[in-house]
């Protein structure tokens, strides 16, 4: 089968590619910037999803289109914010997937909890819909964390750990959510090019929406704590009560993270809710086992120190 995966230069993207090459697949590539591109045997197409460049070429004999953008905490010339660079995208990917007759849109977005979205998740859900609605047998996939040693939200939370004596924890510490092992949403974002899924499970929206949830739901406090005690390390917890101290504790994260406060200031501002799965399971629609959240924490720090210490440890 031939496969588009953009995102190629990214986390997940670059993933999903070399596990759909080694399962006998077609895999294009798609990036704005190819040499940056390391997945052996990949054939890499320029082009850029925001304009259009390079989509029609990219699609030209593709069943199956992976949409794995996401433009948080990037500086587009004309100072763009991120959800108007994502909605660009989304249309333009649309638009060039019917063109070339693309059978399926498989978009990895974000989950829509009960109450208040966040900009970070309306984008997600925007980007949805565009999705769904240009290719009806598309899917979404729609998950929180993903635990993986090159997840930027894990390694969000393992770098305050190692960094910070003590951790402060602002209101939304009490809030949940489902992390699901890197290897999992791989799993099932791989199921999704042959996936046959019935009619009944159609959204309102067009095309298919299901949950990629992990088996282990828990607060980010307790997430915290998990990934410290496998980091064998000892974390005082100070909570600040009923306030949230987004907007400054987001300043102070990036900057002992070494991240871009542009990508963790949406991030945590989507923490101020339960983020719970609340459809149909991707994990019972498309046949993948789960690996418990322990385990995803144990291999997702393994993966980490075959390539970097672990200063805590």
């Amino acid at each position: 089968m031939r496969l588009l995966v953009t995102g190629v230069t990214g986390y997940v993207g670059p993933l999903l590619a070399a596990r759909l090459i080694d399962e006998g697949h077609e895999v294009i590539g798609f990036a704005r910037s190819p040499g940056r591109v390391q997945v052996p045997g990949l054939d890499v197409r320029a082009g850029d999803a925001v304009t259009g460049e390079g989509l029609a070429a990219a699609m030209d004999g593709v069943e199956v289109a992976y949409f794995l953008i996401h433009a948080m905490g990037r500086h587009a010339p004309g100072g763009d914010p991120f959800p108007a660079r994502e909605a660009q995208a989304a249309l333009r990917f649309g638009d060039a997937a019917v063109t070339a007759g693309v059978r399926r849109i498989v978009y990895l977005g974000g989950p829509v909890p009960q109450g208040r979205l966040s900009a970070h998740l309306q984008s997600r859900l925007a980007v949805e819909r565009t999705l769904l609605a240009a290719v009806p047998d598309s899917i979404a996939l729609r998950t929180s964390i993903v635990i993986g040693a090159r997840s930027r939200s894990f390694a969000l939370l393992v770098r305050l750990i190692e960094r910070l004596p003590v951790l402060a924890l602002p209101a939304w510490r009490t809030n949940r959510t489902a992390p699901i092992d890197e290897r999992d949403i791989l799993a099932m974002l791989s199921a999704c090019a042959t996936a046959q899924l019935t009619v009944g499970d159609r959204s309102a929206d067009g095309g298919y929406v299901l949950d990629g949830a992990g088996p282990d739901v828990v607060s980010y406090g307790e997430l915290l704590q998990r990934i410290a005690d496998l980091m064998l390390v000892d974390r005082t917890s100070v909570t600040l009560g009923s306030v949230s101290a987004t907007p400054v504790a987001s300043v102070v994260a990036a900057a002992l993270a070494g991240e871009d406060p542009a990508l963790v200031r949406p991030l945590m501002e989507s923490l101020e809710t339960d983020l719970l799965p609340n459809g149909r399971s991707a994990a019972q629609a498309l046949t993948v086992r789960l690996h418990s959240l322990q385990a995803a924490i144990e291999h997702a720090l393994g993966e980490w120190e075959r390539t970097s210490r672990l200063a805590a440890r």
